[in-house]
């Protein structure tokens, strides 16, 4: 059994680029393992790619918006977990 811990939620997507807006309620970094759940989203991705403002980080904390590439189309409101 995989342990998961909530880290985010979807507050927007951009449908062409495939980039989520995700509002962070922990810390996120480059090389983590999420998972994206929603009533119509569900599954799992590494971290690729982390941007605040167009610039590339490696890490974003608590409270900040991020752009996070992913692999399949999310929705706003859909929650983010980091798995263990």
């Amino acid at each position: 059994m995989e342990n998961k811990t909530p880290i985010g939620e979807v507050t927007h997507y951009y449908d062409k680029i495939g980039v989520a807006i995700v509002k962070l309620s922990g810390r996120l970094k480059v090389g983590d393992t999420i998972s994206i759940e929603g009533k119509t989203t569900n599954f799992q991705q590494k971290v690729q790619s982390i941007q605040i403002e167009h610039i590339n980080v490696e890490q974003a904390g608590e409270g900040e918006s991020i752009g996070l590439k992913v692999d399949q189309r999310v929705r706003e409101g859909d929650k983010i977990y980091k798995v263990f």
